[in-house]
């Protein structure tokens, strides 16, 4: 049996406009961040999902909302609190009196993108219900098993001040998450931007995102996504991600170092990256880039160095300028 040919450079070409025009339109809302949102769609084409952590008003719903809209696709929100429940997640079955049947009601997560806000603020058991359909893209009620239909994708949004009565994610359910995504404040003009578009001709604080163009569907979407993994990644890429993620477990200020499972994050998220930029090749710049958004949530800092204030940004940001990248 003929192996199918590999697609044409053309076809990366046509993939990388298509997510250009992707990053145009959910920019109409999401104003002032290119950053965050060029890592947020590399864990979009890689099939990963994200956790967001800003304090409020950055617009970490909006971008979500936005990035749904644009995508075509069903988006649904979870607003976690202490007394959610396992089943107001996956979904649960309830007796009807008229038929005398049961029938199953489905969660929130049957969607293609999932808001899941203020992750932290539920108890570990809510936690880990969406940690599993992350993981295993499926939802079991009472003993029926549903899949999820692709595209499915999780972002999941913590604060980082106000602490008091959280439920802190492990780090080995941390380790479900293909990026940890930064929001912070943007530069003046960005900010400038921010507010003139909250403000013109609006009343309260609903924003409008009718205006952003669906420039994909679904199932284009999953053809992206599977066009990613096409990506040409040479073999010495793939030893540098892997010197990277091995020289985190005996980096100076660094307790405990990130798994194999960073590695492949590194890998996934090059190979996406170099696809919003319409190459069929990674290189080690796509690696450098998404390193940290890849890594920080996967280290843990020694105590001396938390306590100091020094951040897992900065420690992994040293690492990469002390391993050497390979010339292709």
């Amino acid at each position: 049996m003929t192996p199918n040919p590999l697609p044409q450079p053309e076809a990366f070409a046509r993939a990388g406009e298509l997510m250009r025009r992707l990053s145009m339109s959910v920019s109409q809302a999401f104003i002032g961040q290119p950053g965050v949102l060029d890592e947020v769609l590399s864990a979009l084409l890689a099939g990963g999902h994200v956790l967001i952590e800003g304090v409020p008003g950055l617009g970490k719903t909006l971008l979500v909302k936005a990035l749904a809209r644009a995508i075509g696709g069903a988006y649904s929100r979870i607003q976690f609190t202490p007394d959610l429940m396992p089943a107001d997640v996956t979904g649960h079955t309830v007796y009807d009196p008229q038929s005398g049947a049961f029938t199953t009601r489905r969660g929130p997560v049957f969607a293609n993108v999932l808001l899941a806000d203020e992750i932290n603020r539920a108890p570990a058991k809510t936690q880990s219900a969406l940690l599993e359909v992350m993981q295993e893209a499926q939802v079991t009620i009472d003993g029926q098993t549903q899949r999820l239909e692709p595209p499915f994708m999780v972002l999941a949004t913590q604060n980082p001040i106000e602490q008091e009565g959280t439920y802190a994610l492990p780090e080995a359910q941390l380790d479900r998450f293909l990026l940890k995504v930064l929001i912070d404040y943007p530069d003046e003009g960005g900010e400038l931007s921010v507010l003139r578009y909250a403000t013109a001709r609006r009343t309260g604080e609903r924003l409008d995102i009718e205006a952003i163009e669906a420039v994909l569907n679904p199932a284009a979407l999953v053809k992206l996504q599977m066009l990613a993994t096409l990506v040409r990644v040479d073999p010495t890429l793939e030893a540098y991600a892997l010197r990277i993620v091995r020289a985190t477990r005996g980096f100076p200020g660094i307790a405990v170092g990130a798994s194999t499972r960073g590695a492949i994050a590194l890998v996934r998220t090059a190979r996406a990256h170099a696809l919003i930029a319409g190459r069929d090749h990674a290189t080690p710049d796509d690696i450098k880039r998404l390193a940290p958004a890849a890594l920080r949530h996967r280290i843990s800092l020694v105590a001396d160095l938390a306590i100091e204030g020094h951040s897992a940004e900065r420690v992994i940001r040293e690492l990469l300028e002390q391993v050497e990248a390979p010339r292709l």
